[in-house]
């Protein structure tokens, strides 16, 4: 820290500072909450970022503030405005000091300044006795550590979780943080606690079935403290973005093959029950991720729908019930923890593929019922995202390059329902192993295309990725059950696993601003309509006949191991975004 005579001084000391360190400038009139600086100062996801009487800069956005600040120093040294008499002047209408002034500056230039929103805290620059007495009476009757944690958890959670896990989990990231322990440490040990728990089920005892339970129970206790500890401390990372979005999943289909291997021990193979609770999650959240993305940023997004949603948000338990009635992770959870300790795995399957059905009739009802309803113009990066989420291989992109573009506001959906009720019929009712399963499978890439051929605008394409993604998991599950082969279901267990990684891997990029993953990938993988043939093939040619296991095994290594590669090294990469996920409810 350091102490500048004026702005002059204050622009030679930044000008000294190594280019890849963040510089702050802070006015010595400051009064304010530690945490309000915390906020404005030390948060690593923006380039930029100001409260009154302060401003961070990032390395990348080194080169702006300096320009700024020297080309302010002569008008902050005359008492004028530093941004013309045409900036923005709500952008920090109060805040005419030297910090603020240059914030003004930096977003006249085009540089993003993010003012966190500061709530009760106090954060001041008086200019004479009595505003220092009033800011210093307003700081001392807001205890900002109290603020802080509070503000460490989500404010939109589900029920169990708001009531069950956050009243003392909020002081676990506490304990973590005065201890110096990171939430990618804490999201690690959450993992680490899921797969003892995996284990204690697998060994399909009553004992290791309630160890399992309580063991789950810990690892969500951990995964929740995880996410408060990077917002009490802002500890926001790249790393951290790429494991909290991933090892939800990896926990929780660890947890699945784990109670599956118990019930296999007392001789009941849920093999296939498993499979279908993971398709039916992760059908549900392509459901949430593309309905989100085709909606975020649409022009004129209003809705009758809508507006009733918000009149039931202001009604207390229409919130819980409506929070809940959706199964997100914490209720999910709790339920599968309980039901494994007091029933049997075939028990928690079956109340996860009823739970999990319910919630997702109730959320894309309400989804159909607010597109339908709404008038909205999609953008083209909304367009872009739908189809990034549609993950066509090549297949359907040599289709879509060469067909024209089909007209009609439900074309899309319509035509990628069809390619797949002709894909998930055949697999259904066609003799196993017939070749006529493997002309379906052409026919569900042809109509894969034709769905993709022109910008997915339209007010239901966001259903286009969901009904691909049920195509592809529903048909691998649907020939591996009736393949009659040893081991089939659980290989394919394994291929929709690395399959599903791959899709929300695609879902976080996008998250992120940073786009999906590079087109060689899904080229490599083969797209969704690639995999979904090749399996077809493989199924007609290895009938009945251990190959075909080994053939899935085969093809859930390779896609896992194309996929985990790329997918570090892009989250490790610098390129990647400095977020921490907030998490679904779903």
């Amino acid at each position: 820290m350091q102490t500048a005579a004026d702005a002059g001084d204050a622009a030679a000391r930044l000008a000294a500072v190594p280019a890849g360190h963040r510089v702050a400038l802070v006015d010595p009139r400051f009064v304010g909450h530690v945490h309000a600086l915390r906020l404005g100062l030390t948060d690593p996801r923006f380039p930029a970022a100001a409260v009154p009487g302060a401003l961070t800069a990032q390395p990348e956005a080194r080169g702006a503030l300096m320009r700024a600040l020297r080309r302010a120093t002569a008008a902050v040294g005359a008492g004028a405005p530093v941004a013309g008499p045409d900036a923005d002047a709500d952008a920090a209408p109060e805040d005419r000091t030297v910090p603020g002034r240059i914030a003004v500056a930096l977003e006249a230039e085009g540089t993003v300044v993010k003012r966190p929103e500061l709530g009760s805290l106090t954060a001041a620059v008086p200019t004479d006795a009595g505003a220092r007495a009033a800011a210093e009476s307003a700081r001392d009757q807001v205890d900002d550590e109290a603020v802080r944690l509070r503000s460490a958890v989500k404010a939109h959670d589900g029920f169990f979780t708001t009531y069950g896990i956050s009243p003392y989990s909020r002081y676990i990231a506490r304990w973590c943080a005065r201890r110096g322990l990171t939430p990618n440490q804490v999201t690690t040990a959450s993992l680490i606690t899921a797969l003892i728990a995996a284990g204690a089920a697998a060994t399909g005892t009553r004992g290791g079935y309630v160890a399992a339970g309580i063991l789950l129970l810990v690892s969500f206790v951990l995964d929740c403290t995880d996410g408060q500890l990077a917002r009490y401390s802002l500890q926001y990372s790249t790393m951290g973005a790429w494991l909290d979005a991933t090892f939800d999943r990896a926990k929780e289909y660890a947890y699945y093959a784990g109670l599956v291997i118990g019930a296999v021990r007392g001789g009941d193979d849920v093999w296939t029950l498993a499979l279908g609770a993971m398709v039916l999650q992760a059908c549900r959240h392509v459901v949430d991720f593309s309905f989100n993305e085709a909606n975020h940023d649409a022009v004129a997004n209003t809705s009758p729908t809508a507006a009733l949603s918000d009149k039931l948000d202001s009604v207390g338990w229409t919130v819980w019930a409506r929070r809940m009635i959706v199964l997100p992770i914490g209720e999910r959870w709790a339920m599968i923890a309980m039901l494994t300790a007091l029933t049997t795995p075939r028990v928690v399957f079956y109340a996860l593929l009823v739970g999990c059905s319910l919630a997702a009739c109730y959320t894309t009802a309400g989804r159909l019922l607010r597109s339908l309803t709404r008038k909205a113009r999609r953008t083209d990066r909304a367009a872009r995202a739908l189809a990034d989420l549609a993950d066509s291989g090549p297949l359907a992109q040599g289709v879509a390059a060469v067909a024209p573009g089909l007209r009609g506001g439900f074309t899309a959906p319509v035509v990628a329902l069809l390619g797949t009720l002709v894909m998930i019929g055949a697999a259904l009712f066609l003799p196993y192993g017939s070749w006529l399963t493997v002309a379906a499978a052409a026919v569900y890439a042809l109509l894969s295309g034709l769905a993709v051929a022109r910008p997915l605008k339209g007010a239901l394409d966001w259903l286009v990725p969901p009904f691909f993604r049920a195509g592809e998991y529903v048909t691998i599950l649907v020939l591996a059950a009736r393949s009659d082969v040893p081991h089939a279901v659980p290989a394919a267990f394994g291929l929709v696993s690395a399959v599903a990684y791959h899709h929300y891997d695609t879902v976080y990029r996008i998250r992120g601003g940073t786009g999906a993953p590079p087109q060689w990938l899904v080229r490599t993988i083969g797209g969704h309509e690639g995999r979904t043939a090749l399996v077809a093939v493989l199924a007609a040619v290895l009938t009945h006949t251990s190959g075909f296991t080994t053939a899935l095994t085969a093809l859930a290594a390779a896609v896992a191991l194309v996929v985990l590669v790329e997918s570090i090294r892009f989250w490790v990469s610098s390129s990647a975004p400095a977020v921490h996920d907030e998490g679904e409810l779903a």
